[in-house]
């Protein structure tokens, strides 16, 4: 998905640029944006919220549920419309083929089977809460006002169920279990081999289409080193991608507008710290288990 302010600002001029010829793929493409706009906010309140608490609570649940909603709608757009429309614009089939890997991404993040990362859902747990949660609310009793804690604590010593399920928690719908609670919105699979392959696709055309310093083919790397290193489990691989792509912008000859120029300079910052996640103070592999995350630019704080 488009997280970070490179890949919205392509999205907004390319959807604008076709709007004349093609008004289905522009609508198409303005309604990825504003998904987009909405998934990279709840992607940094989602790594907020894991960072400040190690549990996982029923609000955290909704919000994972609601993103990987939204990645599966801008997926299903951009295979559905998007990417059998790019024809001969070289941006656009980049961009395409990057968010595509993007939405794949965070499957891999939040819902993958196995589990890769922190951000996946926790299901037996985190679900028995959100029953619980739901079954606290205080409910309003039609036409007599809203049932008071010492109504309850009565009703409770005095009633007994008279149904099996009565009282009982709020479970998931029936014939989802209590496994996968976002199983309802896709399958529960491994997404890595799948994700891996489109980030190789996004990566391919990229290095076809685009210059060393274009700024949407440093979105494609820096998101794939990002990939690498907090799903794939492999750091070197992510600093080596970090470190070949920094050469490359140097390298390039072509020029740039003060806008893209600006966005380079940026992403070249981030993939900078990519370097140098997972290294001890001496640049060599450090044994914690944990690295600390780099805190990238303004406005760069998704690489995915």
């Amino acid at each position: 998905m488009a997280s970070s302010e490179v890949d919205q600002k392509f999205l907004g001029k390319l959807a604008k640029m076709v709007e004349q010829n093609n008004p289905l793929l522009s609508s198409i493409l303005f309604k990825i944006l504003g998904l987009s706009l909405n998934l990279a906010e709840q992607l940094v309140t989602a790594k907020k919220q894991r960072r400040q608490r190690t549990e996982q609570t029923p609000e955290f649940l909704k919000l994972v549920l609601h993103i990987i909603w939204l990645s599966r709608e801008g997926l299903k757009l951009l295979d559905q419309y998007v990417i059998p429309s790019v024809g001969h614009e070289v941006e656009l089939k980049v961009l395409a083929y990057k968010l595509r890997a993007s939405f794949y991404h965070i499957f891999v993040l939040f819902h993958n089977s196995p589990r890769v990362s922190d951000l996946a859902i926790s299901t037996p747990d985190v679900l028995a809460g959100v029953a619980t949660s739901l079954s606290a609310v205080p409910r309003l009793d039609k036409g007599k006002g809203v049932a008071r804690d010492d109504d309850l604590e009565s009703l409770n010593s005095s009633i007994q169920p008279t149904h099996p399920m009565e009282g009982g928690p709020v479970g998931p719908p029936p014939g989802f279990g209590l496994e996968s609670p976002a199983s309802f919105l896709i399958p529960a699979t491994d997404y890595l081999p799948v994700a891996h392959q489109a980030f190789k696709e996004a990566i391919s055309l990229s290095e076809e289409l685009l210059w060393g310093s274009h700024s949407l083919r440093l979105s494609v790397k820096t998101e794939y080193a990002a990939f690498l290193f907090e799903c794939a489990h492999d750091p070197e691989a992510s600093r080596s991608v970090a470190k070949k792509t920094i050469a490359e912008v140097y390298e390039a000859q072509e020029g740039m507008d003060d806008d893209m120029f600006a966005d380079a300079c940026e992403l070249v910052t981030v993939l900078g710290r990519m370097m140098k996640r997972g290294l001890g103070s001496g640049n060599t592999p450090s044994n914690r288990q944990t690295p600390t995350p780099a805190v990238p630019p303004p406005g760069m704080e998704n690489p995915i």
